[in-house]
C-alpha cells in the first residue's frame, strides 16, 4: 500500500504532497500521522527552508474523509487529536510555507491551506466551506482565518452558505494570495518556495509572527514586539549579511538556517 503523504526534497524546500487521490486528499488518521512525521522531519532537517505543501491528483484537500470517522460523535476529540495539532505544527514550522491548491478544497482543506504562509490556487480550484452542510461549525482554524482574511461579510457568506468560491475571486476578496493558470501552478509555487528557501529564514519566520499577532495587540504592544524582534535580528549575521549586500549592490547571501 502506497504512503497517503510523499516528501519530495528540492534544493533548499520539501514539496510535501497529500496523495490520496482516490479520495481527494482527504484525511484518515495514518494520513494525519504521516503528514505529521513529514512536518517534524522538514522542521529537523537544517538543508530544509521552506514547505511546499500540495496535493495528488484532481483535488488539495477535501478535509476529513468522513467514512473514517462515521459514527464517532465527539468530534471535539477528533479535532483535539488531529486536526488542531495538525495545524498548529504547521503555523510553528521553522521554516516559511508555500500552499499549491491543484483542485477542490473542502472543509478543514480550506483552513490546512491557510494555516500555511502563502496560498497559491490553480484558477480551475475551488473553494467549499461545507461544514453547514453537515450542521458543523468551520473548524480546524478556518473560522479565525476567514474573518482576518475576508471580513467579516464574506466570512459568514462562505460559512453560513456554503457556496464554492472560485479561485480567482478567492484572489480578489484576499483569501489567497494568487491564481495562476493551472498549467503553471507547479512551478510557479516551486519559484516561490525557492525565494523563501534563500531567504533568511529566522526574519522570515519572525515577520509571520509579528503579522499574525498584529490582531491581538494594541499598537503600542506592536511597536514593543517590533523593537524585541528587531534587537534580536540586528546581531544576528543574516543582517550583516544583508547590510553588504545592499551597500555592494548584489544579491544577499544569507547563511544556514538557525
Amino acid at each position: 500500500m502506497s504512503e497517503p503523504v510523499r516528501v519530495e526534497p528540492r534544493e533548499g524546500f520539501w514539496r510535501i504532497v497529500l496523495d490520496r487521490p482516490d479520495r481527494l486528499n482527504a484525511f484518515d488518521r495514518p494520513m494525519h500521522a504521516a503528514l505529521a512525521t513529514a512536518l517534524d522531519r522538514a522542521a529537523a532537517d537544517k538543508d530544509c527552508r521552506a514547505v511546499l505543501l500540495t496535493g495528488a491528483g484532481r483535488g488539495f484537500c477535501a478535509g476529513q474523509d468522513l467514512a473514517a470517522v462515521e459514527g464517532e460523535a465527539d468530534l471535539g476529540r477528533l479535532l483535539a487529536k488531529t486536526w488542531n495539532p495538525l495545524v498548529r505544527r504547521l503555523r510553528a514550522l521553522p521554516v516559511p510555507t508555500v500552499a499549491a491548491v491543484n483542485g477542490i478544497a473542502a472543509g478543514a482543506g480550506v483552513a490546512l491551506a491557510l494555516a500555511c504562509d502563502l496560498v497559491l490556487a490553480a484558477k480551475s480550484a475551488r473553494f467549499f466551506m461545507a461544514f453547514a452542510k453537515l450542521a458543523l461549525v468551520p473548524d480546524s482554524g478556518a473560522s479565525w482565518h476567514l474573518p482576518r482574511l475576508l471580513g467579516p461579510a464574506r466570512a459568514r457568506a462562505l460559512a453560513l452558505l456554503g457556496d464554492p468560491l472560485a479561485a480567482e475571486e478567492a484572489e480578489r476578496f484576499g483569501l489567497v494570495w494568487r491564481a495562476v493558470e493551472e498549467e503553471k501552478l507547479a512551478a510557479e509555487a516551486e519559484a516561490v518556495a525557492g525565494r523563501l528557501a534563500q531567504g533568511p529564514t529566522a526574519a522570515l519566520v519572525a515577520t509571520r509572527h509579528l503579522l499574525e499577532g498584529a490582531w491581538d495587540r494594541s499598537f503600542a504592544e506592536q511597536l514593543e514586539e517590533e523593537e524585541r524582534l528587531q534587537r534580536e535580528l540586528g546581531h544576528a549575521p543574516d543582517y550583516a549579511e544583508g547590510l553588504r549586500a545592499f551597500l555592494e549592490k548584489r544579491p544577499p547571501r544569507f547563511g544556514a538556517r538557525p
